[in-house]
């Protein structure tokens, strides 16, 4: 496998599949339960795509292509993906619960 990179390398590519700043929103794994956001998650690229997994178990979350001009995308690692459509300087004014 390539090298480990941090979830930001995966997060372009992701922000191309996304209309949202992908490197906070919140992956929860299916494998140990952990939620993470997708900015601390650790990306493996490649010529085959990209391939992100949990840091807590090592679990595959995302699996990413792009070829002939469509995207592959399996998430069947991720129970959740929680994406804010807010700014971070509107989450930080926004109240709290």
């Amino acid at each position: 496998m390539e090298n480990k990179l941090d979830g930001n390398a995966a997060a372009g590519l992701l922000q191309e599949i996304f209309p949202f700043e992908m490197t906070l929103a919140q992956a929860t794994c299916v494998g140990c339960g952990s939620t993470n956001i997708v900015g601390e998650l650790a990306a493996y690229m490649h010529g085959m795509g990209t391939i992100v997994r949990c840091p807590s178990c090592e679990s595959v979350l995302i699996r990413v292509a792009h070829t002939n001009g469509r995207y592959w995308l399996d998430m069947q690692g991720v129970r959740v993906l929680q994406i804010s459509t807010m700014s971070t300087s509107d989450q930080s004014a926004a109240p709290t619960v």
